[in-house]
């Protein structure tokens, strides 16, 4: 487990930001002066791993701004996760945020024991009001992966795309289908590669997968995990990001990219921590495209290298996603091979 601590800008008394919480939930009224909250983030990979280096991001965002002081915990086992929690706890946190798919259980279990603090977690399973301190979150970025797969079923020849996954779990897979929808709204005689590694962060497992799937006819790549766009760069093919914005770094590979903003997320708890108000809710609304929590990245070295009448069926449903004339569906089931 690694431990990283970022000190904040200001000068604050960790007495006074442990003053407001979830005061609101318990009767007492919040303190009057938005001391920094003290928060903890636990995470299960790396903070470079896609999912979590964007809520890393929100966090040192709150920090700098004044609202947090923030430290965290990366490649924390989920055997090990209840424990880092209840140090946390312990040791003063008063907002934690981290991702509890393998460890759903026992993460609850200490926020019971822990009701003055506020639980902010990524979770497969909604909020219980039986524990009004507990929270979740997902990352629900289907409008903008559905506007990624225009783009993909517009620059693919073969009409065969590979998805290589991590585990096949809601977050991921409503992701892939709607990709999978938009991508056969420019043809719906697209096939598609199905493949989940097993792994949240293993790149190059997720490598040999992708060379797989080029080898049976693929010539473009939706790459859920790192190591995918890797492939597709040595093949020469195109590939579709996603949940972060790679094309920087595959200038002449990655077309396009889902991004998730975590921000309105993060922002939205800290605001009900301070005015003491924090309950037990689902997070997960505050990801979707008319929130502010997903774009479709930019085109970059590809702007204008995207047909015509995917750009505009691009800018029309992104029109219409956020004024709610035009709705991704959410399909949580696990994705298949055509």
């Amino acid at each position: 487990m690694t431990t990283r601590h970022y000190i904040n800008r200001r000068r604050f008394l960790a007495t006074t930001a442990a003053s407001s919480l979830i005061a609101g939930a318990m009767g007492i009224s919040p303190a009057l002066a938005a001391d920094p909250i003290k928060t903890a983030g636990i995470y299960t990979v790396p903070v470079e791993q896609q999912w979590v280096s964007r809520i890393h991001k929100a966090a040192l965002t709150a920090q700098e701004r004044g609202d947090i002081s923030y430290t965290f915990s990366e490649n924390v086992s989920n055997t090990d996760y209840a424990r880092v929690l209840r140090e946390y706890a312990e040791a003063g946190n008063k907002l934690i945020i981290g991702e509890v798919f393998g460890a759903e259980q026992e993460a609850r279990e200490v926020a019971a024991e822990y009701p003055d603090v506020a639980f902010l977690m990524g979770s497969s399973f909604k909020e219980d009001a039986a524990l009004p301190n507990f929270a979740v979150f997902d990352n629900y970025i289907q409008d903008a992966s559905y506007l990624s797969g225009i783009i993909a079923g517009s620059m693919t020849e073969s009409g065969n795309i590979g998805m290589v996954g991590g585990f096949p779990i809601p977050e991921v897979n409503r992701l892939m289908h709607a990709f999978m929808a938009g991508a056969q709204e420019m043809n719906p005689d697209i096939t598609f590669q199905v493949s989940f590694i097993g792994s949240w962060f293993d790149p190059p497992k997720a490598k040999e997968t992708a060379f797989a799937m080029i080898e049976n006819g693929a010539d473009l790549l939706y790459a859920e995990r790192f190591g995918v766009s890797d492939a597709a760069k040595e093949k020469g093919i195109l590939a579709i990001g996603n949940v972060i914005d790679t094309q920087a770094d595959y200038p002449d590979t990655v077309v396009a990219s889902a991004i998730w903003h975590f921000e309105p997320t993060l922002d939205k708890a800290i605001a009900e921590v301070q005015a003491g108000t924090f309950v037990a809710a689902d997070y997960g609304i505050y990801s979707f495209m008319n929130q502010g929590g997903t774009s479709l990245a930019p085109l970059g070295t590809f702007e204008g290298k995207i047909p015509k009448d995917a750009m505009d069926l691009v800018t029309k449903r992104t029109e219409e996603i956020k004024s709610g004339a035009f709705t991704v569906t959410i399909n949580d089931e696990e994705p298949k091979s055509s």
